[in-house]
């Protein structure tokens, strides 16, 4: 079956730096697109990058563009997350996505920006 597995996620200081990885399995990770969402209490889920089959192209939300570099390892079947300068409203909770007919979701983590 799909799984998305998701770590990296922590407590960091403002302008600090993280890395957050999706480890996929149950389906050809290299036939898909990938993507991370991310939500804070209150809101809504919102798309954070998505990265194409082969990684040529990618798109952020431009809250996070030139911060944050979303990429991908084929071999490894694992999507990652670089980021940098973060801001405490980059606060939440973190969530690795596919649609392979469906939507997948990971179980999320957490990231959370404060002094």
């Amino acid at each position: 079956q799909v799984q998305l597995v998701e770590s990296g996620g922590g407590l960091v200081q403002p302008g600090g730096s993280l890395r957050l990885s999706c480890a996929a399995s149950g389906f050809t990770f290299s036939n898909y697109a990938m993507s991370w969402y991310r939500q804070a209490p209150g809101k809504e889920r919102e798309l954070v990058a998505t990265i194409t089959r082969a990684g040529g192209t990618t798109n952020y939300a431009d809250s996070v563009k030139g911060r944050f570099t979303i990429s991908r390892d084929n071999a490894k079947n694992t999507v990652y997350l670089q980021m940098n300068s973060l801001k405490p409203e980059d606060t939440a909770m973190y969530y690795c996505y596919a649609y392979i007919g469906w939507r997948y979701w990971g179980q999320g983590t957490q990231v959370t920006v404060s002094s």
